[in-house]
């Protein structure tokens, strides 16, 4: 049975989840205030650029006297900077709140620790890392960025009870469509791609498939499309060139970029992209 302490976590990482696909490149996160033993106020951070959840937070809870008596609940580490909105660990000094939980320490550089450096200095009670292995776990496409410098990356195929993921296209040759997944996995991919920032292939794929790579079967917005075509290789009037969304070709010899469609030269197959 999980402690009170984890439950109100918990919560938060339930609340900050709805934020997906919405806040990047921020993180997800949801808060929770709570006043002898009831939860008082929620939120979570709804949109990119908008208000963060310890913010909706505080304006949910109706009778503001409580805050000077309650638990605020939060599984990232309230901001200490100024960015698209005022730091988070301002406003709950603020209002006077005692005591803050936290998931774990957000390691963007402007924040690292200095929100929670300013809570205490402020005399608030902070506790760090409960749940803190499901908090990283929530942003780690975040923490990879920050942390590691690079994206994070979901490797996705489909692939047959046999071990194949394609025809022979060497002795067998065909037009029609080859397709492995099934209604419920082409929906999960589209889910995948309405949460990620972009979606990267190679020109095989373009000229086998003819893909459009973007969210269609669930609402959501579509990734932006990077494709590896070094001798372009693909037509023309391929789908990824319809202009619907943003697009990047990876060439050695690179056109003018035209509408949605940008081209950045890469010297060989050795490079790194």
């Amino acid at each position: 049975m999980k402690q009170p302490e984890e439950k109100y976590l918990q919560r938060c990482l339930d609340l900050a989840k709805n934020g997906k696909g919405r806040v990047a490149p921020n993180p997800m996160v949801g808060c929770v205030i709570v006043h002898n033993g009831k939860i008082i106020g929620e939120g979570y951070h709804r949109e990119y650029g908008k208000a963060h959840a310890e913010v909706n937070a505080i304006n949910s809870v109706k009778n503001k006297e409580l805050l000077r008596e309650s638990t605020l609940y939060v599984n990232l580490e309230p901001c200490a900077h100024y960015g698209k909105t005022p730091p988070c660990s301002n406003l709950i000094i603020e209002n006077n709140i005692p005591k803050v939980v936290v998931g774990c320490i957000d390691s963007f550089s402007a924040v690292a620790g200095k929100g929670i450096e300013k809570m205490q200095k402020a005399g608030i009670d902070v506790t760090v890392g409960v749940l803190e292995k499901e908090s990283l776990a929530l942003n780690r496409a975040f923490f990879t960025f920050h942390n590691k410098k690079r994206p994070y990356i979901l490797l996705k195929w489909a692939q047959t009870l046999d071990g194949f993921i394609d025809i022979d296209r060497t002795s067998q040759k065909t037009t029609s469509d080859n397709w492995i997944s099934n209604k419920f996995s082409k929906q999960l991919v589209h889910l995948y791609r309405s949460e990620i920032a972009g979606i990267l292939v190679g020109k095989n794929t373009v000229m086998n498939d003819n893909p459009a790579l973007t969210t269609r079967l669930i609402y959501g917005k579509s990734p932006i499309r990077l494709i590896i075509d070094f001798e372009q290789s693909i037509q023309e009037s391929a789908t990824v060139f319809n202009g619907e969304v943003p697009t990047v070709i990876f060439t050695s010899n690179p056109k003018e970029n035209s509408g949605n469609i940008t081209y950045i030269k890469v010297e060989n197959k050795n490079d790194t992209i």
